[in-house]
């Protein structure tokens, strides 16, 4: 079966998108309505949203030097009101809280960051990130209400205040967010970017959500967009949602409707039909389409409680990249934990969801406790090939033969972006939930503008849940790469090739003149193609201009490079052509904890209440009346280590001298706690509070948590073990060793 597509190139000449303002221009940042360009070279920034109220002060350095390892180049963050003013006049700055130490923090590694200064934010957050005061206030909030602008102006100014000119052009802050989330007050944007200015805020780009149909200023913020793979925001009986599905799929369609749209209708937003195929070129206003909510996970309500695999999120993203998206923004990169109980959006302030107090986890690549999920080594991949070749991509061209509709399982899905000339086609043939079929007997046929290449040599199947970049027509140095059957991953000083392959899929590769073969991983001479191919992408991490391969995890700040818990390290000398390896200390193994019970849990109703079609989740009384409580014997330990606690039931607290630390909704998962972050210290009381899910619950869980809660003949409270993991310490590598 030949799939075709046709490169289609750029209708007209770029054209310069309407910002940066020429008096807000710097750090070589333009922008037209195909790309996001630094110093005139095309580029494809990676944004990760980390929360730095949301984390301890002293983890900020090492939660940005992972983000910097794994391939990110911007630190998006909202600024919560709501957790810097707890009464007018007042406006805290300092630990957590400290905007203008964080913006250092993230200049000193290397990244530069995107404020999001609200003053509405969402993000779970109680009143959207409204302070209390704020949210009772008579006021028309969020509009151009006398009253409410005389709160912002307020704010702005102690904001400002804090930054002290480091949101400024020129300075680490390259790009401001507008409020979030706002539909039809585009005049209402103007005023708080007006006032932005006034307090002493600006950058070369401003931004605003455009996702909902939005109404925005003409050429005055560049939309951004979003996509999640699942959310909490759906009813408990609801399936998976078209909104989501729509997004395992080929597609210039850019808008969604469905993201926040529960907040946007208790918000008084009214609800937005879904933009057809091919008319969102009127909503980027002559901007390229880019993103900033690009699910790198998801948050856990109580009534619904998705969970996305790697593969599930990673392949969201790649879909952007082949659909011709032009900046990767994804919401949340980095987990954390809220600062204070009482801060979560609930059912009782008024907002659609209950959420955890504590825990906002997110299941995000990297996660609350530090650790990396699964998505972290498939989406590092993705940002290397970004970096090497993001000003390659040229247009996107979707293939020939279309899906037939969000139920179709069947047909491949792929896309090409290119120039003409050279190019990738970018298969990713994966959805959640509802699992695609392995595609049989596939080649391509790519009609570039000046010939036709068709990949592989003879037909392959190409299965199920296949996330490739294989390159078309590349040429490095001197020598033209014609097609490869394996992932693009980094180009080594402009002259060494480095493909990952693909399982399933064998490495075959067409260089110059030659026929095509098929090889083995390892090194490569091919009629002059210096060509390096891996196994797996798994371990591989490309830090600037060096490849590395580890079991670990490593640190990268532009300059310094450090690993834990590796077995082993290995960075590839171009100039000799061979892997040197590096020591390392190995990691330790887990240690059991001991769980005494020392209170039984009470059977759990089938509910406790419901706000619509959606479940309350346990009062503080109930929750304390019927959970089982453990106490939990923490082995000695040194430095920084993690409780890793395996349960299944209904909702847990970590508890330490009395006091809660954290929680969580349970959806299956492990559930990880960094003892340092908890405040677990020698001789500190810890205990584990559990309550069970009731069979009767109709509370939305995953498939493999369903099968689990089916097997319980009434409630479901299992604790199956609870272990601690002693981290390593970082070790410093020698770069030139």
């Amino acid at each position: 079966m030949i799939l075709d597509v046709r490169h289609r190139g750029w209708p007209a000449p770029a054209s310069p998108s309407p910002l940066p303002d020429p008096s807000e221009a710097a750090r070589g940042i333009t922008v037209t309505d195909r790309s996001v360009l630094r110093d005139g070279v095309p580029t494809v920034p990676v944004s990760g949203e980390i929360h730095f109220s949301r984390l301890p002060r002293e983890r900020w350095g090492e939660r940005l030097r992972q983000m910097r390892a794994n391939g990110v180049t911007l630190a998006s963050a909202y600024v919560l009101w709501l957790h810097h003013s707890p009464e007018r006049g007042i406006a805290h700055f300092d630990g957590a809280r400290d905007v203008a130490a964080f913006i250092d923090e993230c200049s000193a590694v290397g990244l530069e960051v995107v404020l999001r200064i609200g003053p509405w934010a969402h993000g779970e957050a109680r009143n959207g990130g409204f302070p209390d005061w704020v949210a009772d206030a008579d006021v028309e909030h969020r509009s151009d209400d006398p009253r409410y602008l005389e709160l912002v102006e307020e704010w702005f100014a102690q904001l400002a205040a804090n930054l002290d000119g480091r949101a400024r052009p020129g300075g680490p802050v390259i790009a401001i967010q507008l409020e979030n989330e706002l539909y039809d007050r585009p005049g209402h944007l103007l005023t708080l970017k007006r006032m932005a200015r006034e307090a002493g805020m600006a950058a070369p780009l401003w931004t605003a959500t455009a996702w909902g149909g939005a109404q925005l200023p003409p050429g005055e913020v560049m939309p951004l967009f979003g996509g999640y793979g699942d959310g909490f925001w759906a009813d408990p009986e609801d399936g998976w949602d078209p909104s989501f599905r729509a997004h395992y799929f080929p597609s210039h369609t850019w808008d969604d409707p469905g993201v926040g749209a529960d907040v946007r209708a208790s918000q008084g937003f009214s609800a937005v039909d879904p933009a057809p195929e091919g008319s969102d070129l009127a909503l980027l206003g002559g901007f390229p389409p880019a993103t900033c909510e690009l699910g790198g996970g998801m948050a856990t309500a109580y009534h619904r409680r998705p969970v996305l695999s790697g593969r599930d999120v990673a392949a969201l993203a790649q879909m952007k990249i082949g659909n011709g998206s032009a900046w990767q923004g994804y919401y949340m990169y980095v987990g954390g934990r809220n600062p204070a109980p009482g801060m979560q959006e609930t059912q009782a302030t008024g907002y659609p969801n209950d959420m955890t107090e504590w825990s906002y986890d997110f299941h995000a690549p990297i996660g609350q406790s530090g650790d990396l999920h699964e998505s972290a080594a498939l989406l590092r991949a993705q940002h290397a090939f970004l970096a090497a070749f993001g000003h390659r991509l040229g247009t996107s061209s979707l293939p020939d033969a279309q899906v037939t509709g969000l139920d179709d399982t069947h047909t491949l899905r792929w896309a090409l972006r290119s120039d003409g000339v050279e190019g990738f086609c970018i298969i990713t043939h994966h959805q959640p939930h509802v699992p695609v079929t392995t595609a049989t007997g596939v080649q391509l046929r790519v009609r570039l503008d000046g010939e036709t290449v068709v990949v592989p040599s003879a037909p392959i199947d190409v299965p199920a849940g296949t996330m490739a970049r294989w390159p078309i027509g590349l040429r490095v140095g001197g020598t033209r790469l014609r097609w490869a059957t394996a992932s693009a991953l980094t180009l080594l000083e402009d002259e060494l090739l480095v493909l990952c392959a693909d399982s399933g899929v064998p490495v075959e590769v067409a260089v110059g003149d030659e026929a095509p073969r098929v090889i083995e991983a390892g090194l490569h001479e091919i009629a002059g193609l210096s060509l390096l191919v891996l196994g797996d992408a798994a371990q591989a991490w490309v830090l600037g201009h060096d490849l590395w391969l580890s079991d670990g995890e490593l640190l990268w700040d532009g300059e310094r490079v450090e690993v834990r818990d590796a077995t082993f390290a290995r960075r590839f000398d171009v100039s000799a052509r061979t892997w040197v390896d590096l020591p390392v200390s190995s990691p330790r193994s887990p240690v059991a904890v001991g769980a005494r019970l020392i209170r039984a849990g009470r059977k759990a109703p089938a509910d406790h209440g419901f706000g619509g079609a959606r479940h309350r989740a346990p009062s503080c009384a109930a929750f304390d009346e019927l959970a089982a409580v453990y106490a939990l014997g923490m082995p000695a330990w040194t430095g920084d280590a993690v409780l890793d606690i395996d349960w299944a039931g209904d909702v847990g607290q970590l508890r330490v001298d009395g006091e809660t630390v954290d929680d969580r909704f349970w959806d299956g998962t492990r559930w990880s706690i960094s003892l340092r972050d908890a405040g677990i210290h020698p001789g500190s009381t810890v205990t584990l509070h559990l309550l069970e899910l009731s069979g009767d619950s109709t509370v939305w869980l995953p498939a493999d948590a369903q099968v689990r809660r089916r097997g319980a003949v009434e409630g479901l409270l299992i604790l199956d073990r609870v272990s601690l993991r002693q981290r390593g310490e970082w070790e410093r590598v020698d770069t030139a060793g």
